[in-house]
């Protein structure tokens, strides 16, 4: 299925080619964010079939969505948003395997595996959150740089923005995510010996290349923190400069797992510093304007 991803603060500034019986997904924690509510009312008088993944079914996003897919991660009070980002997953994760089996690109089978996979991730995080002493002891480290690169590949490359974005919110220290294999098309001249590099590699086909990457930046004395599974850590050696083990899961939902020891790291750093982890400056739970 054809499908293209976009900034719903840039897409009605642009001639967006919408398709024929298309449809447009949108994603919501409030459901009333300005920005988003405007760019499903253009795709809505462009003929598009609107579905929404949001944690508010009576928001005026689910209200005008002709389908929902209500993430149930119940209130979040907090600014920077943790518990819904990995329901969104989730949710859109279910949307996915379901897509899939109706097009006939997944067996039933297929589809059983990642179903059963998704029932396991609520335990996988419960055990990835049973690294937070060595995270806040990570996190001591980090909160002593004033920048930090984020980098993965395939599925963790999101998930480096998605921390990346968590850290500058909570703890304002700069931070960016990249795609490891971008590296060399200019970030890597940011490296040096006081420049943390998270870099997010489950063992999965991606593994490899990744470390290759991280291995590149330690060379230029970059201090790399590799979170990885327990094989993945066995695979990459000793070099790296900390090391975060995460359990193994299906590879299509390593970013929900994954996601915990991002934001506790977050988390972490932020309390070491001493900023408000729940209400952070210049910033608002629901953007209701543009």
């Amino acid at each position: 299925l054809p499908v293209e991803i976009d900034i719903a603060s840039e897409l009605r500034y642009r001639d967006v080619p919408y398709a024929e019986n298309g449809g447009a997904l949108f994603v919501s924690q409030s459901g009333e964010t300005a920005d988003t509510l405007a760019a499903l009312r253009d795709a809505r008088a462009n003929g598009q079939m609107i579905a929404a993944v949001v944690n508010v079914p009576e928001s005026s996003i689910a209200r005008e969505a002709d389908v929902i897919f209500p993430m149930a991660a119940g209130p979040e009070i907090g600014v920077a948003s943790t518990k819904a980002f990995t329901c969104q997953l989730a949710a859109l994760a279910c949307v996915a395997a379901a897509a899939g089996r109706a097009r006939g690109v997944l067996s039933e089978a297929e589809e059983q595996d990642i179903v059963k996979a998704l029932l396991q991730t609520p335990r996988l995080v419960s055990e990835a959150l049973k690294q937070h002493d060595a995270i806040e002891n990570v996190a001591r480290e980090i909160a002593k740089s004033s920048d930090i690169l984020y980098v993965g590949r395939g599925v963790s490359f999101p998930l480096a923005m998605e921390g990346a974005l968590k850290l500058k919110e909570i703890s304002y220290i700069h931070a960016e995510g990249y795609a490891a294999g971008e590296l060399k098309h200019g970030p890597i001249a940011l490296i040096d010996e006081n420049m943390p590099i998270v870099v997010i590699a489950p063992s999965d086909r991606h593994f490899e290349k990744t470390v290759s990457n991280m291995q590149e930046m330690m060379a230029r004395e970059g201090k790399a923190l590799l979170i990885s599974d327990a094989d993945g850590l066995a695979r990459a050696g000793a070099d790296a400069w900390m090391r975060i083990e995460a359990p193994p899961t299906h590879p299509l939902l390593s970013p929900i797992v994954y996601a915990a020891p991002i934001q506790l790291l977050a988390y972490y750093t932020a309390t070491t510093k001493g900023t408000d982890v729940d209400q952070p400056r210049n910033l608002a739970k629901s953007v209701t304007v543009e």
